[in-house]
């Protein structure tokens, strides 16, 4: 299965920006905004992200006000404080290199297991054990038979994937992009496009007859939640190149000469959230580091 996954790799990965000859900085970057976030989403964000700041030290001189700002919609907004804060430890203690090796990497503000791995592996061509929510389906079929793999990760699959990495360090950074790709693309979690799978004859989930999910996946939530409230205030205080007084919030009134701020404004009151579910998006906010709040108002971080 290792050379069909390969051979299908080379012929029909997409094209993206950060596999083409892309910095180790500009795969930590799309590997924090990957996270959640489709690629269609990401990739004009990241693409004016690194012509922006194409160094981590480019970026850890910005103001964080500037940072959220260039976030845009992409949601999980405290991703990008925390990759503000890595690019500061990087300047400070690795000269403003991206470090090369998993553990300085999972020594990061906001980089996980997940991500230092990954950078390790597609930044530096290291061997190590890459495992997201794609690779981790492609085993749970391909090798196990299941339909879907456990809510969370277990150790169990942590062992598994680490027992199919290529001893080759080459092969194992193609392994991991091959069938993570393969997961993203044919091995879909609703639809898979078994037909067009590379390794349809090895598939234990095939030979078991396909059987159904053990469970049911809970898609997250979104209109009326507080995270849509919080979004729609941070879109408003990232319009606003001042502080935006507490009434504008609460109140469907207009900021006159703002009218960008306006049409977001107008946005928020649309949701007709109430009051706890406002005082707690606000709240958090300031908590998180997202918003800074003064006797003029709510605005971001300076």
């Amino acid at each position: 299965m290792y050379s069909e996954i390969q051979e299908w790799f080379s012929a029909e990965a997409r094209d993206l920006p950060w596999r083409r000859d892309c910095s180790a900085w500009g795969i930590l970057v799309s590997e924090i905004m990957l996270q959640q976030t489709p690629v269609v989403r990401v990739q004009p964000v990241w693409e004016e992200w690194l012509e922006r700041w194409p160094a981590p030290a480019d970026f850890a001189a910005a103001p964080a006000a500037e940072v959220l700002r260039a976030w845009g919609r992409l949601g999980y907004p405290r991703r990008a404080l925390r990759l503000h804060a890595a690019a500061g430890e990087i300047v400070e203690r690795h000269g403003g290199a991206v470090p090369d090796n998993y553990e300085e990497l999972l020594s990061l503000p906001g980089v996980g297991t997940y991500t230092a791995a990954a950078v390790a592996a597609f930044a530096f061509g290291r061997r190590t054990t890459v495992v997201d929510t794609n690779i981790r389906r492609v085993h749970a079929r391909l090798v196990i038979g299941q339909a879907l793999p456990a809510p969370a990760l277990t150790a169990a699959e942590m062992a598994l994937a680490a027992d199919l990495l290529p001893e080759d360090t080459a092969e194992s950074v193609q392994w991991n992009a091959g069938v993570m790709e393969l997961g993203a693309l044919i091995c879909t979690a609703r639809s898979p496009k078994c037909g067009e799978c590379p390794v349809l004859e090895q598939c234990a989930w095939i030979a078991a007859g396909q059987p159904e999910p053990t469970y049911i996946p809970k898609g997250q939530p979104w209109a009326g939640t507080d995270r849509q409230v919080r979004g729609a205030v941070m879109a408003v205080l990232r319009a606003a190149s001042s502080p935006v007084h507490a009434d504008l919030l609460w109140n469907a009134a207009e900021a006159q000469g703002h009218p960008e701020v306006a049409k977001e404004l107008g946005k928020l009151h649309e949701l007709n959230t109430h009051a706890p579910q406002l005082e707690r998006a606000l709240a958090g906010l300031v908590a998180d580091g997202l918003a800074q709040l003064s006797d003029a108002g709510y605005q971001l971080p300076a």
